[in-house]
């Protein structure tokens, strides 16, 4: 009797402690942060995704990255992307590689504790993108709305699939295009050199990171400079500040490809023999993994006795007169790609019954997000349009070359706030309706 007249109240308590804790937390970065971060971590453990396949000499550790980090690591200089020694390479951007070498170097190359320092590094950068989600959808949209889709981003597992089971640089370039994108909508507000200085230097880190973010570059300086100039303040100084901050990160290493190449590389080598994999005979829409060279021994003959630059060049010549050939087909491509980039691309090697269910969520999310982005532009929401250029600029180039669900994932912050918000907009339109009164019936 006593337990049953006192368990109420205990209840009601336990509730209460829950609900003051949630009011609490629900807007904390710390326990954001934190909880994305553990349930991350305990997914690597528990799953055990740091146990790659050690087939190919390791190479689904990090892929190119991964040998270019063992080659830093070993003292062989920033080279050798594939599975033979062929010299310094521009294949990839510097930064991640680097990164992978220094863990290498701690934890040994190819081990089990750098497969685990890595993927822990790749779940803080996925955890931290919390924080902007939160600070961009206040801004432009509601808090209500900033909290909903930063601890969706926190919670949700199909969010922590690239960080927690790819040893690549996906992660950490979606927390820099998000923090990008929440720096770029505040330099209205702000005033003085130091947000150009912190847009410049960023957006060289993001280029030395992925050099495919670039593409969102100029509509995010254009964008920054339209919404000071509505508000009467000059940009061109800033804009200057934040050129040459940009400039100076990156010189370094154009100096480096320089030097080693005899000739002008633009961060990283490789666009030519990406254009190839998905222009040529036998395209369909998707990457020609059997042309690439560490799955093809007449190309990695090829690129060895090329050499990377010569090597690139020629398929990038194959690629274009394969488009100039046919005009009719590469729009054809085109088009597919840019459905399989926002509805997935086949998945042939999975069954038949998962592998639709899988593109249809993929599919219904890309809807949603459209749905929610008209609705925030007829509501005239602030950062609309700045989401609009995100979304037009930044996959741009992978109609040209070829999708993978791996490449949306950079912009899965700005589409997964565009979702909750119009979510939260149904939501809000079945509660309006159900509030209203309801007249007698005659």
């Amino acid at each position: 009797m006593t337990n049953a007249t006192t368990s109420p109240p205990m209840r009601v308590k336990a509730l209460s402690t829950r609900g003051r804790w949630w009011a609490q937390a629900r807007t904390s970065f710390f326990w954001m942060v934190l909880i994305a971060l553990v349930l991350r971590l305990a997914l690597i453990v528990i799953g055990h995704t740091y146990k790659f396949r050690t087939s190919h000499s390791d190479f689904s550790f990090g892929w190119e990255m991964g040998r270019i980090g063992r080659s830093l690591a070993t003292g062989q200089g920033f080279s050798n992307p594939f599975d033979e020694t062929t010299g310094p390479t521009a294949w990839e951007p510097p930064l991640y590689p680097f990164l992978i070498a220094g863990v290498f170097r701690v934890f040994g190359v190819y081990s089990y504790g750098s497969a685990l320092a890595l993927l822990a590094i790749n779940s803080v950068f996925s955890a931290l993108t919390c924080v902007p989600i939160f600070l961009i959808t206040k801004q432009c949209l509601s808090e209500k709305v900033a909290v909903w889709s930063a601890w969706t981003w926190a919670l949700l597992p199909s969010v922590m699939y690239w960080c927690t089971r790819w040893v690549w640089e996906t992660s950490l370039a979606t927390l820099l295009l998000t923090v990008i994108f929440w720096l770029t909508l505040t330099l209205a507000g702000r005033d003085g050199s130091r947000p150009w200085l912190e847009l410049g230097a960023l957006w060289g880190i993001a280029a030395l990171t992925n050099t495919t973010l670039l593409s969102f570059l100029p509509m995010s300086g254009l964008w920054g400079w339209y919404q000071r100039r509505k508000r009467g303040k000059s940009s061109w100084t800033g804009l200057l500040v934040a050129s040459l901050m940009f400039a100076a990160c990156i010189a370094p290493w154009l100096i480096r490809n320089e030097r080693t190449f005899g000739q002008f590389v633009f961060l990283r080598s490789n666009f030519g023999a990406e254009l190839r994999l998905g222009n040529g005979p036998g395209a369909a829409g998707v990457w020609m993994e059997y042309l690439h060279p560490t799955q093809n021994v007449f190309q990695m003959r090829r690129y060895r006795e090329l050499g990377e630059i010569s090597y690139v060049a020629e398929r990038k010549r194959e690629a274009l007169a394969f488009i100039r050939d046919d005009y009719a087909r590469f729009a054809e491509l085109s088009l597919k790609r840019f459905i399989y980039y926002w509805a997935g691309v086949p998945r042939l090697s999975e069954s038949p019954i998962l592998a639709p269910f899988k593109n249809s969520l993929f599919l219904a999310s890309s809807v949603l997000a459209f749905w929610g982005l008209g609705r925030a532009l007829r509501r005239r929401r602030p950062g609309a349009w700045l989401f609009v250029w995100l979304i037009l600029s930044y996959p741009a180039v992978y109609y040209f070359v070829f999708p993978h669900p791996r490449y949306r994932h950079p912009i899965e912050p700005e589409l997964g706030i565009l979702i909750i918000y119009v979510i939260s907009e149904a939501e809000l339109r079945k509660q309006r309706s159900q509030s209203l009164p309801t007249l007698p019936r005659l």
